[in-house]
């Protein structure tokens, strides 16, 4: 069985990886999970018809494994690959599947969202549910690294060092090799948030 996965290509280089977080989400998911994919850029700024014959939404990750049925949504897919690939679980348990990601533009609202995931590390880590990577993590991490290099690039902004528990949280899943593998590169990443902003 061929999984494939078509994920938005980084602006300016489309035979590159690029920013979305939530491409990175199901990426993340299969090589946490090590099963094998076939990757497909696609350039988002200049949409081949294929795609849009596949997804006519024009929005990434589109994911299709044996059934030959192609699957848009990032929250869809992660389901679909739990469920045909159950090992290693990466199910958060329920009472930590709400944790909050810090996704919010204010920034009072912002650090209000860092102290509550701070302390939560700090009673429940070194990941959201405790000694294992799990689903939530990895909708997580991309935002997080995505507030790292946009907001540090742009605002000058980084998470204050007072969040140890956060700092270490990152410093931690950003290490995995999925995480490594999965990325876009920083340069990427500041186009593609750079053409965002000039709009």
């Amino acid at each position: 069985m061929v999984v494939e996965v078509l994920v938005k290509a980084a602006y300016g280089a489309p035979d590159k990886l690029g920013d979305c977080p939530f491409c990175q989400r199901v990426l993340l998911t299969l090589e946490e999970k090590n099963v094998p994919y076939q990757l497909k850029l696609v350039n988002l700024s200049d949409k081949p018809d294929w795609f849009l014959e596949i997804n006519p939404d024009g929005k990434v990750p589109v994911y299709k494994d044996d059934d030959e049925k192609w699957v848009p949504d990032s929250d869809v897919i992660v389901q679909i690959i739990e469920e045909k690939y159950p090992e290693p679980s990466l199910v958060t348990p329920s009472e930590y599947s709400n944790v909050k990601d810090p996704t919010d533009g204010a920034e009072q609202a912002l650090l209000d969202e860092l102290r509550f995931f701070d302390d939560h590390l700090m009673e429940h880590g070194p990941y959201v549910s405790g000694d294992h990577i799990s689903a939530v993590d990895l909708s997580i991490a991309p935002k997080l690294y995505h507030m790292e290099v946009a907001l540090g690039h742009f605002k000058g902004w980084k998470v204050p060092e007072s969040f140890a528990n956060v700092h270490a949280y990152t410093k931690l899943i950003f290490s995995r090799e999925s995480f490594t593998k999965t990325k876009a590169a920083d340069e990427f990443m500041i186009a593609a948030w750079a053409e965002k902003l000039s709009t």
